[in-house]
């Protein structure tokens, strides 16, 4: 019996390090449909550690659906997802998801505090009130957020700017270790996406990794060390400089490609204009 207690412990070790070894992420041949229609097909990739990944592709490419059948909101078809080689239910409290801020209902009656503390819940017992620590937590994720001076304030009176940075705080709270992130910088201002990627670069500083919704082609390369590049297939994912290419961006925006290259093209020319107009 002392042996068997023994090759058990053992067991249970090398399943425990296994675990911490694995990857945050691991996606295998996930199919989701809507009414019988494929919406993504046979997706299959693993997220490295520590790294800040942007999923990128047309409107309609799955981009959000990917998010979300990662994280159990919504079926699939098949293929299987995993978390630090675990089921989503195991790893929950290593697991941080931050949805679109247009999902969410932002008259109920609750102020930013209350919706950065529901970040910490997963640590609570059944019917616990968020302890001292809890408390501090929360300030400290809005504070890095910069919207300690917002804590009691409605969230309804919040700008969509504030709103999201709210969100961003609530994820910080969980402390999580892998966040996913459903278009965080969608109709924000200029100094709220500036402030996304400084809080991105220092998580990512501290051995986090974030996966990001992203649209805007002109910033990935600047914002990301990874890219996922998406159009109801896996058309490539990997370190940027060898996959955010024209011709691995071709292939997931076909002849749209070129319209938006030279929609860029023409804003930079104009942002050139208005620093140097003689």
């Amino acid at each position: 019996m002392e042996n068997d207690g023994m090759q058990n412990g053992n067991e249970n070790g090398r399943e425990s390090a296994q675990s911490l070894a694995a990857s945050p992420l691991e996606v295998h041949d996930l199919t989701v449909s809507y009414n019988r229609r494929p919406v993504l097909w046979d997706i299959d990739f693993t997220v490295p550690e520590g790294k800040l990944i942007a999923v990128v592709g047309p409107n309609g490419a799955g981009k959000s659906t990917l998010i979300k059948a990662a994280m159990g909101l919504i079926p699939s078809a098949s293929g299987y997802v995993r978390f630090f080689g675990r089921d989503l239910s195991e790893s929950r409290q290593r697991v941080a998801y931050v949805p679109q801020r247009t999902t969410v209902d932002w008259d109920f009656p609750t102020d930013a505090l209350d919706v950065v503390l529901m970040g910490r819940y997963g640590r609570l017992r059944l019917f616990q009130r968020p302890r001292r620590a809890d408390v501090e937590a929360a300030h400290q994720a809005l504070q890095k957020v910069g919207m300690e001076q917002f804590a009691n304030r409605q969230i309804s009176q919040l700008s969509g700017g504030q709103q999201q940075r709210v969100f961003l705080a609530r994820a910080l709270a969980q402390d999580a270790e892998l966040y996913l992130m459903d278009e965080p910088f969608a109709g924000v201002d200029a100094a709220t996406e500036a402030a996304i990627v400084e809080l991105l670069r220092q998580m990512r500083a501290s051995g986090k990794t974030v996966i990001v919704v992203h649209h805007d082609l002109q910033t990935v390369q600047d914002y990301f060390d990874w890219v996922l590049l998406l159009n109801m297939r896996l058309i490539a994912f990997g370190p940027m400089e060898t996959t955010f290419t024209n011709e691995l961006l071709q292939k997931t925006y076909g002849g749209r490609l070129s319209l938006l290259t030279e929609v860029a093209d023409l804003m930079r020319h104009e942002q050139r204009k208005e620093r140097d107009p003689l």
